[in-house]
């Protein structure tokens, strides 16, 4: 179900432009070939590390129907839906937010076609934050290079978390390596994403993510980078952090 929220001026990491920018491609987010298609082709890796990641901490056995059965699992930034789904396939219990509303809207159609039932809302991190609510796992996938106060945003997302949960953050880093590949291969030659998607200056090293989580109760324990196999199309894990990593941290048990 969806809960209308209307987004407040005072959530400082929205950056307006962005939102925008995601509204107008919001019809496409489920079309594999479509804008969207690098972040279906990402879903593999990501997916995969989301789940062993939350079976090996909460001893589940990754093999199961429903490994992740029971589990909240709050995802912001869900777009139109692309992890919330499967994620909700697995068992887990999904709450996912955007700030745009077209977006969110997209992503209900899409969830009530197939049958799965998600709690969509149109609301900002920080406004969710003052609600109190707590979750097992907080995701911020492909998220925190869009926003406009990074910090503001990693605090709000990061008090999300509950006392013993944990947060997974995947983003791309700010190398001579990510500009090349992300912005003139992925966005100017080969068209895998409409060119201004996005903006080198905001891209993310690991310490601009790790550091001020840090300062907000989240301690992270995992880095692995994302790479690109050109020949064979596809993303997997391992190897360099220097172009797209993914992250998990822990927040500890009081």
């Amino acid at each position: 179900m969806v809960q209308e929220n209307l987004i407040t001026k005072d959530a400082k990491s929205i950056d307006e432009d962005e939102i925008l920018r995601f509204a107008a491609l919001a019809g496409e987010w489920w079309q594999s070939d479509g804008p969207f298609s690098a972040l279906h082709a990402l879903n593999v890796p990501r997916l995969t590390y989301i789940r062993d990641q939350l079976c090996q901490y909460h001893g589940r056995d990754i093999a199961g129907a429903k490994p992740l059965a029971g589990l909240r699992i709050l995802d912001i930034g869900c777009g139109g839906g692309l992890i919330a789904e499967p994620l909700t396939r697995l068992g887990g219990e999904i709450t996912a937010i955007d700030a745009g509303k077209e977006t969110i809207a997209a992503a209900q159609l899409h969830a009530e076609q197939s049958g799965l039932s998600i709690n969509y809302r149109q609301i900002s991190a920080e406004k969710l934050a003052e609600e109190k609510d707590r979750f097992d796992c907080v995701l911020t996938l492909e998220v925190v290079e869009h926003v406009a106060d990074l910090d503001g945003f990693l605090a709000a997302s990061a008090m999300l978390v509950r006392p013993g949960g944990m947060y997974i953050a995947a983003t791309i880093n700010r190398t001579t390596a990510s500009f090349a590949l992300a912005i003139v291969a992925a966005e100017r030659i080969l068209r895998w994403l409409p060119p201004g998607t996005h903006r080198w200056a905001k891209f993310v090293r690991p310490s601009e993510l790790v550091g001020p989580l840090r300062q907000n109760g989240v301690v992270m324990r995992d880095i692995s980078g994302i790479r690109y196999d050109p020949l064979a199309r596809t993303w997997s894990l391992g190897g360099s952090l220097s172009i797209n990593y993914i992250a998990c941290g822990q927040k500890p048990k009081k």
